[in-house]
């Protein structure tokens, strides 16, 4: 799988890093965000059960794996509430993760380096 730089991000501001997927799902399912795309399990739910908008974008991300495009690295950040947040490239992510990726690379802001070291593999 092939992963270029996000287009939104600033190189100078952050850091292209790997992190381990379930150490970040165990984060961000505290934000008020995941409850589109995560069960009462902390599980990624399944397409079926996504709602509209969220089941049209993994449809997208996962068309461009099955035509072995490169995806756009996901950008993570640090919420209000110290854990988690997947900010651009969230259907990216969160496909990879119900695909049962391990390790995704993803862009950190430089200023959150040291938070995100118990994630980075």
């Amino acid at each position: 799988m092939n992963f270029i730089d996000n287009a939104s991000i600033k190189k100078e501001t952050f850091l292209s890093v790997t992190i381990n997927t379930e150490r970040v799902l165990n984060s961000w399912k505290e934000s008020v965000f995941s409850f589109e795309w995560i069960d009462e399990t902390g599980q990624v739910k399944n397409t079926e059960n996504l709602p509209d908008s969220a089941r049209e974008k993994r449809k997208h991300v996962e068309e461009l794996i099955r035509r072995g495009e490169p995806l756009e690295k996901p950008v993570l950040g640090i919420g209000l509430l110290e854990h988690i947040e997947i900010g651009s490239g969230k259907a990216t992510f969160l496909t990879l993760a119900a695909h049962g990726k391990k390790e995704i690379p993803v862009h950190i802001p430089k200023s959150n380096a040291d938070e995100f070291e118990p994630f980075i593999i």
